[in-house]
């Protein structure tokens, strides 16, 4: 099977996010970035199911120079190669515009399924894999905590997350499946598998490469916008109610609520 896995860099969930003072973003200068955590269950789950059917796993990522370490984490897992969308034209867009060009990107390549993860830990939006698949003509199933492919590779059993249990769906191949926590236990790259990593084939591609309008993609061809960023405001330190007996802090508990509180 030849598999697809789009991922994204985003900033470590435990670095200290500190927003510009114009709010038009976060500083990011002084911050780790990571793979997306669940990318991270994509790429597991493509390794699996090439170790089981053979064929290739290649990392589809779009994002600045920097974004190559993240890259390289994917390939050092596991994933034979990756191609990198470093053009300028294609940041600051939002899911649409990504999906854009990741679409483009992929429609040329030869492939029978693709993993994204459910969303970005970062903006959480969890809509550029479903765009992809719209983009693509393809099935879509998301939230994805299981998955069995067909012996001949043509559809896959699916478990997929939803409220209060889980739905099973068969769909046929090729399709976009985004991973959710619990799919599997991502590896950890091991030494040779980072030394190889260095010498695994990175294709940089330009928007010129795919023939797109820059006018399409990034943040000119964004069909939303964020206007402002701020931090949320410090939460108010909270009050320790205490008692003898618990009859007596739920006393004061309820009074606190009625008079001081009002919500009763």
């Amino acid at each position: 099977m030849n598999i697809i896995v789009c991922m994204k860099q985003v900033p470590d969930t435990e670095a200290q996010i500190r927003v510009k003072p114009d709010g038009s973003g976060i500083v990011d200068s002084d911050i780790k970035f990571v793979m997306n955590p669940y990318d991270e269950y994509g790429v597991e789950e493509a390794l699996l199911l090439k170790e089981k059917f053979g064929g290739t796993v290649t990392i589809v990522c779009l994002g600045s120079e920097r974004a190559i370490e993240a890259i390289r984490t994917g390939l050092a897992m596991g994933a034979d190669k990756a191609v990198h969308l470093d053009d300028p034209a294609f940041e600051g867009g939002d899911a649409f515009s990504t999906a854009k060009a990741l679409a483009a990107a992929i429609k040329g390549m030869e492939y029978d399924l693709i993993f994204c993860g459910k969303q970005a830990i970062d903006d959480d939006l969890a809509q550029v894999g479903p765009a992809l698949a719209e983009m693509l003509g393809i099935p879509q199933i998301v939230v994805v905590t299981k998955v069995e492919v067909s012996e001949d590779g043509k559809k896959a059993k699916v478990n997929r997350q939803i409220i209060g249990g889980e739905e099973i769906i068969e769909v046929p191949l090729p399709a976009v499946l985004t991973a959710q926590k619990g799919l599997n236990e991502p590896r950890y790259a091991s030494l040779p598998g980072i030394m190889k990593a260095k010498k695994k084939e990175v294709k940089s591609v330009k928007i010129a490469d795919l023939g797109l309008d820059p006018n399409a993609v990034g943040k000119a061809g964004a069909k939303t916008q964020i206007l402002k960023m701020y931090s949320p405001p410090q939460r108010e330190s909270g009050n320790i109610i205490e008692g003898e007996t618990a009859e007596e802090t739920a006393s004061k508990l309820a009074t606190l609520l009625r008079e001081e509180a009002k919500v009763i």
